[in-house]
């Protein structure tokens, strides 16, 4: 088994299975360019090479859903073998993520129409414990080695050599994988500061995620909508620990900015007052901008 941390301590990589011939490198390397990748072609020149296993680890994330993209290519085979050997190389194995099945028998070179051609494929993801797990596994179809030398043609002439290799994951999936995983970090990492010091100006309320309040109010849910507000509808909804409450989500019509938003928000939570409802918190989510309130009956959040 093989393991590897980058070295800002974001990615995690590990490889594992069983080969007959020691693998000196579990990087390959292909000068052939790529068609139909959405990455430049030096991003696609290696790829990472594994005898039947191979994990991906997404460090650090935000718990949330997520569009994992991953993108494939079949490289290895055909930049190291003859005719006669590249015919053989099937690249066959199944996709998990987050420890669930999502394709089953993934045949690169069948989905992308050929060798040297990218095929995209994006998945829904729920991440729940700040890690994402992505795990490209053989389990028994296509080719999980080769010769090392073709059959001659000739009695006494021997082909170019070859190397034995196991299922060769191509450079795709890992690059773009990185490539989209890092972009989607960095977009939510910087509306999370840019949240923290706009939510600093005053007495600061909880935050939900948009991911929690769509589920206390299943998924906001017409048979949960309590009302309509100057500013946008009203759903009753059910949080996680059991508090009851009522969520007024601001339409995109209000134009209000987030600044202005969250200046609104420090001085509704530092007036108290025995007619005014609680306010629970907010939601401060992309374009999302959501109040949370305490839920009575009979009362108006307007």
């Amino acid at each position: 088994m093989n393991r590897t941390v980058t070295s800002t301590q974001k990615w995690a990589v590990s490889n594992a299975g069983f080969s007959d011939n020691l693998i000196q490198s579990f990087v390959e390397t292909t000068l052939t360019q790529v068609s139909g990748a959405d990455l430049t072609p030096e991003y696609l020149e290696t790829s990472r090479v594994s005898p039947g296993s191979l994990r991906y680890y997404g460090l650090g994330l935000q718990n949330g859903p997520y569009t994992v993209t991953l993108q494939f290519a079949k490289t290895v085979f055909a930049s190291h073998y003859t005719q006669t050997s590249q015919s053989l190389g099937r690249r066959v194995f199944d996709i998990y993520i987050q420890g669930n099945l999502r394709r089953k028998d993934f045949d690169i070179s069948k989905e992308a129409g050929g060798v040297h051609r990218a095929v995209a494929r994006p998945f829904k993801v729920n991440v729940t414990e700040n890690y994402l797990d992505i795990h490209l596994f053989w389990a028994g179809k296509g080719t999980c080695c080769i010769p090392e030398q073709d059959t001659p043609t000739t009695p006494g002439k021997k082909r170019r050599p070859g190397l034995i290799v196991g299922i060769a994951v191509p450079v795709g999936v890992l690059i773009l994988l990185l490539l989209f995983a890092v972009l989607y970090m960095r977009r939510k990492t910087s509306e999370k500061d840019d949240d923290e010091d706009l939510l600093g100006l005053g007495p600061r309320p909880k935050t939900f995620s948009y991911a929690a309040l769509r589920a206390a109010t299943e998924d906001f849910n017409p048979s949960n909508k309590i009302g309509e507000g100057g500013y946008g509808p009203i759903y009753k909804g059910t949080l996680s620990d059991g508090r009851v409450v009522a969520v007024k989500q601001l339409s995109a019509a209000s134009h209000q900015g987030k600044s202005q938003f969250v200046t609104e928000i420090a001085m509704i939570s530092a007036v108290q007052h025995r007619n005014l409802v609680k306010l629970y918190g907010c939601c401060i989510e992309a374009s999302h901008r959501i109040l949370v309130y305490e839920y009575l009956e009979n009362k108006s959040l307007d």
